[in-house]
């Protein structure tokens, strides 16, 4: 029978814009983050890592830094690889793996080579982080220096070889494939070919990495605080390396300061700290600072392409072919190959190309390796592809929004198939949708028509410009999530789930979905509990804008499990059949013949369910962006007047939500075109290694953005209908904003086709037109 509330209908949650129910304990100050968590006898450890960028290894002394008093041990390749019988492990690709890539991943410890300036030598173990700052500073450490492969260029000439036995610095060349291009480029009326580049930046969560690590010799029992984003493939990966079993690692989730995709991954801290806990059987505790993470933390989006349209004479578009370059440092770890994959995937987007090649090459350099940060591979391809259908469609004579109106994927064609992946042969198709809905919206919140008459005008000493762009964000990646619900003897509903909270206020939308499913008020739900490995026995985390989608469907599996055992243990109670049982308002149960009890009073001991949901199908959230800027000339700074997003998300589980991660990504993606920036030298040394010189985006930096949220399509992929929603928003920033600068400054001859737009550059772009 259907649990009814008080007043016969059930109370929904979903779809309301409820206040994110961790706020107040994190305002509070009452958070937990993993450099707050309680214990007596924490030892600190910290890391010397590489000042070069590439060298041989010839000598380590650590005899005066273990002099130190207060210094418990000090850790080389050499006293690791001594433990674990001559090997040192390799941190292994956690997404789209190959056996050729195997000989670039990187060893936790450098033993005999470095590669980039950052990279893990030696960790120090101390009484408390000054002290083992201190020692390491006494450290002898000699490294004789190899030439250095600084960029895409000097990896090509391949004077230089970074791993002398593969023979190559191209660790793999990716194809995305649709139809015959060839056919398409030779038969065309028009093409166009042009080369662009996006360069190298990267998440900066507020919080930096951390890890506490405890080791229970009696009991067998590895603890790792700090675990984030994966903490089950983490807890698999560490086992395997440092000899444990699954289950005598436990990984503990504390609240995450922001992730963004580069937190939570496995990185040589993740078996150096438990490592050192184990041999010391003592606390031992890392914080990362500032520097270290943007030295070592993983880095982003530094990708080059030369991409080339084809069109017919009335401007619908017969082919996209191109070859990009991605810059992925000095090794391939857990995320590696995933950037490069979508800017080969997703280079056609939301429109109608029959015909595609993009063949995309990782290139290995001196540099900190890359990895997934928010919108992987979709910002840089997106740039692409936007600003080159500008250009086609002023060299046709056809509107720029015309031109994408008539080549975007209509309703009755989705699902649309895009491009397959080589050598993965991989497939994906969109879920459901109307692109020309939110295109025309975006237009109209942004009052397009009236504003492009601003085009290109000379208005008090500043160029202004419009922009517009479109986009798709796959989501809800697989294969499975679990989740985990018990009745506790209060009446109240705990949440287990094995998707992780990053900062996306899964704690909130979770509540909400558990409360609709279970019948309740949001108030019968006790809390949320997540990403921990002791929550449910096998978790998937939040990566792919997976968490609502995968961890909210297992919830409504075990709502339904749940549901099931309060019927029969009333049923059984009341002497009657569980399909006599009815649960009223999530409080109480009735029986037959007025016989009832609250849920606090049906049991005595908690009663609990699981659930899971699996899928190999993602959702596709889509959108429209448009930007007005005004440019000044004489500067070259860029003055971000109006934005507007509008974006169609399936169902929306909480607009208070989706609103800021929309918003939020957006400013990311502003950030990442017009202040932030991984400058390398010329020996691959870092430039811009604080927050002094790597510029981040403040609240008054950009005040003006719009976001609209619609739910007129929900995804036919799952029991909720919802999308993964929480990329984006920054997906088409980069070519929105290019597009607009390029507008404005149309008159003088400036056509930008690399990014930051940072003043310096746009003024030289001037120069160089006139």
């Amino acid at each position: 029978m259907t649990p009814l509330h008080e007043t016969g209908t059930p109370v929904a949650s979903v779809g309301r814009p409820v206040e994110r129910v961790e706020d107040l304990r994190l305002l509070k100050g009452k958070g937990c983050y993993v450099d707050d968590v309680a214990g007596d006898d924490v030892l600190h450890a910290v890391i010397l890592r590489s000042p070069v960028a590439h060298g041989l290894i010839r000598r380590i002394d650590t005899s005066a830094a273990l002099d130190f008093p207060g210094v418990r041990a000090v850790f080389t390749a050499t006293d690791i690889s001594a433990v674990l019988k001559g090997t040192i492990p390799r941190i292994p690709l956690r997404q789209d793996p190959l056996p050729q890539l195997q000989s670039f991943e990187q060893p936790v410890i450098a033993d005999t080579t470095v590669r980039y300036v950052g990279e893990p030598i030696v960790v120090v173990v101390a009484d408390d982080a000054a002290l083992a700052e201190d020692a390491l500073e006494a450290i002898v450490l000699e490294i004789d220096s190899l030439p250095v492969i600084a960029d895409r260029a000097a990896a090509a000439r391949q004077e230089v070889l970074l791993f002398e036995g593969s023979g190559t610095n191209c660790a793999l060349t990716l194809s995305a494939v649709r139809g015959d291009t060839d056919a398409a480029f030779a038969a065309a009326a028009y093409t166009r070919r042009e080369r662009f580049r996006v360069h190298r930046h990267t998440a900066v969560p507020m919080e930096t990495r951390g890890l506490r690590a405890e080791w229970d010799a009696s009991r067998g029992k590895l603890s790792v605080y700090g675990a984030a984003k994966v903490p089950f493939a983490n807890r698999r990966m560490l086992a395997e390396r440092i000899g444990l079993a699954v289950d005598a690692i436990e990984m503990v989730e504390c609240d995450v300061g922001g992730a963004f995709g580069v937190r939570g991954e496995f990185y040589p801290e993740d078996f150096l700290i438990p490592f050192a806990a184990m041999r010391l059987g003592r606390a031992v505790k890392w914080i990362e600072d500032r520097r270290e993470h943007l030295t070592a933390t993983n880095h982003a989006r530094d990708a080059e392409c030369e991409l080339e349209i084809a069109c017919d004479a009335s401007g619908m578009i017969t082919g996209l072919r191109g070859h990009a370059q991605t810059d992925v440092g000095a090794y391939l770890r857990t995320t590696g190959v995933t950037p490069s994959r979508n800017v080969a995937q997703v280079s056609s987007g939301p429109y109608r190309i029959p015909n595609v090649r993009v063949d995309v090459s990782l290139i290995l350099t001196n540099k900190t390796p890359v990895g997934t940060y928010r919108g992987p591979g979709r910002f840089e391809t997106d740039f692409f592809r936007e600003r080159l259908f500008d250009m086609a469609a002023a060299d046709l004579g056809i509107d720029r929004v015309e031109f994408r109106r008539r080549n975007l994927v209509t309703q009755s064609e989705i699902p649309y198939a895009l491009p397959t992946l080589l050598p993965y042969n991989g497939e994906t198709s969109t879920d459901s949708g109307n692109y020309h809905v939110t295109l025309d919206r975006c237009l109209a919140e942004f009052d397009w028509a009236t504003k492009s008459r601003l085009n290109g005008k000379l208005i008090d000493g500043r160029y202004h410009g419009l922009g517009i762009g479109c986009y798709i964000e796959g989501g809800a990646s697989g294969p499975k999530e679990s989740a985990r619900l018990v009745l506790e003897t209060d009446g109240t509903i705990s949440v287990y789930v094995g998707s992780s909270a990053v900062g996306q206020g899964l704690e909130t939308v979770l509540t909400q979905i558990a409360a609709d499913a279970l019948y309740m008020p949001l108030s019968s739900i006790r809390g949320v509990f997540h990403g921990s490995t002791s929550t449910v026995k096998d978790g998937y985390g939040s990566y792919s804008s997976r968490s609502t989608v995968m961890g909210g469907s297992a919830i409504l599996d075990a709502a339904q499990a749940l549901l099931a055992k309060i019927r029969e243990t009333a049923a059984a109670r009341f002497g009657c059949a569980p399909d006599e049982i009815d649960i009223v308002a999530g409080r109480e149960v009735r029986g037959p013949g007025g016989k009832s009890v609250t849920l606090a009073e049906l049991t005595s001991a908690p009663l609990t369910a699981e659930g899971s949901f699996t899928s190999s199908k993602r959702t596709y959230s889509y959108g429209a962006h448009a930007a007005h800027v005004a440019v000044n000339p004489r500067t070259g700074h860029v003055e971000l007047i109006d934005y507007v997003a509008v974006e169609d998300v399936g169902r929306i589980i909480n607009p208070h939500t989706l609103h800021g991660q929309t918003v939020g990504a957006i400013v990311q993606g502003l950030g990442g075109v017009f202040l932030e920036h991984l400058v390398y030298s010329d020996d691959a040394q870092l430039l811009t290694g604080s927050l002094a010189d790597y510029l981040m985006p403040t609240a008054g930096d950009f005040p003006n953005i719009r976001a609209v949220a619609l739910e007129l399509f929900p995804s036919p992929h799952n029991p909720l209908g919802a999308k993964g929603a929480g990329e984006g928003g920054i997906i088409p920033v980069g070519g929105v904003i290019a597009n607009a600068v390029g507008a404005a400054l149309g008159s003088l001859g400036v056509e930008p086709r690399e990014l930051p737009l940072s003043p310096p550059r746009i003024w030289q772009l001037i120069q160089d037109a006139a």
